[in-house]
């Protein structure tokens, strides 16, 4: 199956402070189970440089802790991500939990207190809406039996 998948999740220093979220036992379980993957970085896509100031979803904005406003920039990415999924013939996408672009299902409340809601990040939301299976590397396990 080929998978989007969070280039963060395969070792890609894109994450937000210079560095990456790799997740070795995920990515060989990934390998084993046969999947193509397909990296993304939907705030790379937008625009954003890395490293680059911490990001929250408030409600429908994405803002940096200092109050910048960076939502056009992760709608932007979020719908290149979507473009190369539908490209790539992709059938789902694994994306880094908690992310304001990424995240499924939980992620942190904009008010960068470390405390999480329920709600999805601005790619995440957009692919769910066009029926596009999303997991994060929280809740992968049915991509890899």
């Amino acid at each position: 199956m080929k998978l989007l998948v969070s280039a963060c999740l395969l070792g890609i220093a894109c994450k937000y402070s210079g560095g990456d979220n790799l997740c070795p036992e995920l990515l060989e379980q990934l390998r084993r189970a046969g999947h193509t993957l397909i990296p993304v970085c939907p705030e790379i896509y937008g625009g954003l440089s890395t490293p680059r100031p911490p990001a929250e979803r408030r409600q429908d904005r994405v803002v940096t802790e200092a109050g910048a406003d960076v939502t056009a920039q992760y709608r932007k990415g979020a719908e290149a991500a979507l473009r190369l999924y539908r490209l790539c013939g992709c059938e789902a996408a694994l994306l880094k939990a908690k992310s304001p672009s990424c995240g499924s299902g939980s992620i942190y409340d904009g008010t960068f207190s470390h405390t999480k809601i329920a709600g999805d990040g601005v790619t995440a939301e957009l692919l769910k809406s066009n029926g596009i299976p999303v997991y994060t590397e929280e809740d992968c396990a049915p991509l890899l039996g």
